[in-house]
């Protein structure tokens, strides 16, 4: 997959993983589009950013998406890389009051959204040369860490669904489908989690970049690389070290 001259929108692009993304990339020379729910927050993010276009769009919402995907098509008809980063957490007990209904936000945003968005862009990217999706899980995906257990489900939700996604569209198109595999980042997504112990956004985006180059479609970055290979060879350890 190239790394410049590409037309590229990435959700959840304000801040964090997304804004990291963004940057590096326009830094190559792509076209950026990043959009996110709190438009005082991205239009911030797209006065620091500069060469930028932003877009107030909440991807939970049908009636957004779709004003969202039509302005794609009318202004930036070349884009052919979607980045989906929007995503939702939250710190609760899964046998408590209330639990459901958190989990719902989380499965409607991580990845209801994500299949909703690719499913509305999938024409557009398969009219292009070259095209890719990128979906953003995380480490949990792998083996789940307790105090966000319906967020890790909606992330294994997502994982499952990239790898049946890449070997469809590797059948009938040219459009590529990488996961991108976060542990902790140093986020404000991630501070409620000990994100200040996390490792740089900016070194997530710099594997997104390595593995565009050298077409690696799961992306294991930092710890998730271990967690990976404790896993297949013992699943009791991953647990007890995702789960201290």
């Amino acid at each position: 997959m190239k790394t410049s001259g590409n037309t590229v929108l990435i959700t959840g692009g304000s801040a964090g993983i997304g804004f990291e993304i963004a940057k590096q990339l326009i830094a190559k020379g792509n076209e950026v589009i990043i959009t996110g729910r709190n438009a005082d927050r991205l239009n911030k993010a797209a006065a620091e950013l500069k060469e930028v276009t932003a877009i107030a769009s909440d991807v939970s919402k049908e009636q957004e998406v779709n004003a969202l995907v039509e302005k794609l098509k009318a202004e930036h008809p070349s884009l052919n890389i979607v980045i989906n980063n929007a995503g939702k957490a939250s710190l609760h007990n899964i046998t408590e009051e209330g639990s459901a209904t958190q989990a719902g936000e989380e499965i409607a945003t991580n990845y209801l959204s994500v299949l909703g968005l690719n499913e509305k862009l999938l024409p557009l990217l398969k009219k292009q040369p070259e095209a890719a999706i990128v979906n953003v899980t995380s480490i949990v995906a792998i083996v789940p860490g307790y105090r966000l257990a319906t967020y890790a489900a909606s992330k294994a939700a997502l994982h499952s669904y990239s790898q049946s996604l890449r070997y469809i569209l590797s059948k009938d198109s040219n459009v590529k489908v990488f996961e991108l595999m976060p542990p902790l980042v140093n986020t404000e997504f991630s501070q409620e989690i000990g994100g200040a112990n996390g490792i740089p956004p900016s070194v997530v985006a710099d594997d997104l970049l390595k593995a565009f180059a050298s077409d690696t479609y799961e992306i294991h970055v930092g710890n998730t690389a271990n967690i990976y290979k404790l896993s297949l060879s013992s699943p009791a350890e991953a647990y007890a070290a995702m789960n201290p």
